[in-house]
């Protein structure tokens, strides 16, 4: 396959067109704060409005708590409504669905990352609004017209992900190259053969990627790939400097690097630009807020729990959703020219906060000290409880190879290092864990276990 039938990418723009299925303007997120406020109170009263006709579930809360969604006119009145969370989308999931079944097209369930798994059940209107989403994000992050971009993330699985992904490329008009996930052999095969200029990967896969690039004797610095847009772990710190993983990947391959932070249960994405400085906010298709552990509103700058509300979702729609993710919200404009808000970096789950010998602690924490240790070839981390009840860690680690004598000893002193503490450390084959992280049903890489009973 010859470099005349699949070029390299060229450089080009593309002005942003609104979905026509979704009443927004991707422009709103350039407007001044208070235009954008006002936009969003007007689209929250339509989707109030359609919950109270449509929605089982949240007919009962308004009738249990006595809401009149007439009366829920700016967006701190959303404060009067009571939250939704996983658990309630697990017990009432048939009551969360405002169309009949026929109007149904795509059925999806979550990664299950905080508990059982959900079923999702999207429309016509909701792959169009999905589609327009990845557009605009893709844009955000310098995705152009006549790239080609690489996906190494699952279409199947029931997984919505990398359907946003396929759909959003689609309506932006770049090319496409559906890989899915794992196999080093094939994306290489696919990257000298079709010569994409992006990919869309997991970051601590890039490492994969390199690692067999050098034991195979391909020139991976000079190929095609210039970016690489990514997904489900964190790749900056919370001041968006690059965290370990993310000097890491740079070290070894001088690759633009964009991360994204998504759910299925928001449907929406929030995308870096060029300038790193957090995922930026699109007001026409959520409402964000962050609060605290009493469900209180956080102070700009403090991390608190993501809560959203869905705009435009026609299957269903979700209100004040408690994401159980932590981060913290950036308003000042970005030097993008946008003025919407930002989501820094996630620090952890509520679910997932570990509490080990006095100190505070989430997986990421954990991570970066195990992503950025050259010898450590994969791990994964069990928390589960101590014979007093309290939380205890253990990591277990593959090694890539035995550079220090004693590797326990120097694993621990990274951790305290990093992180003050160290937990527990186990040595196990590679290949052992590898079995550990990428399950047959799968859909990311399973590098934290929680053991305890919640």
């Amino acid at each position: 396959m010859n470099n005349e039938q699949f070029p390299l990418p060229r450089s080009g723009d593309i002005s942003i067109t609104p979905c026509k299925h979704v009443v927004c303007s991707s422009e709103i997120e350039y407007k001044p704060k208070e235009e954008i406020k006002r936009f969003q109170e007007e689209k929250m009263r339509e989707a109030l409005q359609y919950l109270s006709l449509h929605s089982r579930f949240y007919q009962q809360i308004f009738r249990e708590h006595n809401i009149n969604v007439n009366k829920i006119r700016h967006l701190e009145d959303l404060q009067q409504i009571p939250f939704t969370d996983k658990k309630d989308l697990q017990l009432y999931n048939q009551d969360f669905l405002c169309v009949s079944p026929e109007k149904v097209i795509d059925y999806i369930t979550t990664s299950g990352t905080l508990g059982d798994p959900v079923t999702f059940a999207m429309t016509d209107k909701d792959l169009e609004r999905l589609a327009y989403n990845e557009k605009i994000s893709f844009l955000c992050t310098g995705t152009k017209l006549n790239d080609i971009v690489q996906l190494m993330t699952t279409i199947d699985k029931r997984f919505m992900a990398g359907l946003a992904y396929f759909l959003g490329l689609r309506k932006l008009g770049a090319g496409i190259i559906r890989v899915g996930n794992g196999i080093p052999e094939l994306q290489w095969d696919t990257i000298q053969r079709i010569r994409p200029n992006t990919i869309m990967c997991v970051p601590s896969f890039i490492l994969h990627i390199i690692r067999y690039a050098e034991e195979h004797g391909i020139d991976y610095r000079n190929s095609s790939v210039k970016k690489a847009v990514c997904i489900g772990e964190n790749l900056r710190e919370q001041d968006f400097s690059l965290n370990l993983l993310g000097q890491h990947i740079k070290e070894k391959w001088d690759i633009d690097l964009y991360s994204t932070y998504a759910s299925t249960e928001m449907a929406t994405t929030f995308a870096e630009c060029e300038y790193g400085c957090g995922g930026h906010h699109h007001p026409e298709l959520i409402i964000c807020e962050l609060v605290d552990a009493n469900g209180l509103l956080v102070e700009e700058g403090k991390v608190g729990e993501l809560v959203v509300t869905t705009l435009g979702v026609e299957g269903m729609p979700l209100l004040r959703f408690k994401t159980g993710d932590l981060v913290s919200i950036h308003t000042e404009p970005c030097r993008c020219g946008r003025t919407s808000m930002r989501i820094s970096p996630v620090v952890g789950r509520t679910n997932h906060m570990i509490k080990y010998k006095g100190t505070t602690l989430y997986p990421p924490h954990i991570n970066d000290v195990l992503d950025n240790t050259p010898y450590v070839e994969n791990y994964v981390v069990e928390v589960s409880y101590d014979e007093s009840g309290n939380d205890a860690v253990l990591v277990r680690v593959g090694l890539r190879n035995q550079t220090v004598e004693d590797i326990v000893k120097d694993l621990k002193d990274r951790f305290r290092a990093k992180i003050r503490v160290a937990p527990e450390i186990e040595i196990n084959a590679a290949v052992d864990i590898r079995k550990i992280n990428f399950p047959d049903l799968s859909r990311k890489p399973v590098k934290f276990i929680d053991k305890r009973k919640k």
